[in-house]
């Protein structure tokens, strides 16, 4: 039996809000709708993903001393993930609120996370989580991670593969003095928009080319339900996501496509293979209302094969 991948994820694993409004969203006004809390955080979502889809895994966050610590942990426990992340008793857990509007869209989202940003440079000098990232097959990071920490964690070109989520525009830009060390790089055409200096209008294949002038070898770019884009050292492909069958929560998808892409890289498969299957997770996180979708194989082989085969581009 194949032993499984092991990923050592640092970044994010914080309380998510999700709040969604009943009807149609008024701005500058109070709106009646429901509020729900889960654990989320960019990194985590996606390592839960990967979990599902046969890797094995390791997570270094922070958190602080109140209860929303215990949520976090016990998130962690439940997911079959070993738990390396520091504690700081006299300090808040980050959190992530996210409002919606009827059909799911996100209308607006709030990051409370200075702990992230005071700690993490000094934490990912801990023996333990060097220990780790010496030993896993692969690292999984995301911008929730100062500069400082990144430049810090992210080994020379040529270690084992480096993985990344965007996290947003303003933290995308985290990632650029590590661009040229990383394998992937999952981000939304805003958060290349922000890494290039280029419209997140522009063309696909501009995008690609901003993205590899900066460095970076290999990358997923998505655009909600428009075509996603891939690319690395065998060229570039779109592959158009299906459309969802229904709508629950938009938020997530974008996890669930890196952490679902990342295990199947991790199991062998090509970029172009993979991130179908990233995509169908992304379908299945859609049409769920959960953050982190629960799916079945069936489930999964459902959806996959609703994905179009990938185009190249010229």
């Amino acid at each position: 039996m194949t032993r499984a991948p092991h990923i050592l994820a640092v970044g994010g694993a914080h309380i998510d809000r999700r709040g969604q409004v009943s009807g149609t969203y008024i701005a500058a006004a109070s709106n009646p709708g429901t509020m729900r809390e889960d654990v989320g955080g960019g990194v985590f979502n996606a390592l839960r993903t990967a979990v599902r889809r046969g890797a094995s895994a390791s997570l270094g966050s922070l958190r602080g001393g109140d209860a929303a610590a215990e949520t976090v942990a016990r998130a962690i426990a439940e997911a079959g993930i070993e738990d390396l992340s520091a504690v700081f008793l006299d300090r808040t857990t980050p959190s992530y609120t996210a409002i919606l509007d009827a059909e799911g869209e996100l209308v607006v989202g709030f990051a409370d996370m200075g702990l992230y940003d005071l700690a993490f440079p000094k934490q990912v000098r801990r023996a333990k989580l060097r220990e780790a990232a010496a030993t896993a097959d692969a690292l999984f990071l995301d911008a929730n991670l100062p500069e400082a920490a990144l430049e810090r964690l992210v080994p020379p070109a040529g270690g084992q593969p480096v993985f990344a989520i965007a996290i947003s525009p303003a933290k995308a830009v985290r990632l650029k003095p590590v661009l040229d060390r990383l394998t992937l790089l999952f981000m939304n055409r805003r958060e290349a928009a922000a890494l290039t200096g280029l419209q997140k209008e522009a063309p696909a294949a501009d995008l690609v080319a901003g993205l590899r002038a900066l460095g970076l070898p290999g990358g997923v770019i998505s655009a909600g339900d428009g075509p996603l884009i891939g690319f690395d050292a065998k060229g570039a492909f779109t592959i158009v996501p299906p459309a969802p069958r229904h709508v629950a929560d938009v938020t997530g998808a974008g996890d669930a496509l890196a952490g679902t892409t990342v295990a199947a890289v991790l199991g062998g498969q090509a970029l172009r293979k993979a991130l179908r299957e990233g995509a169908a997770a992304a379908l299945l996180a859609i049409e769920s209302p959960h953050a982190v979708p629960d799916f079945t194989a069936a489930d999964f082989a459902a959806a996959l094969a609703l994905v179009p085969e990938p185009q190249e581009m010229a």
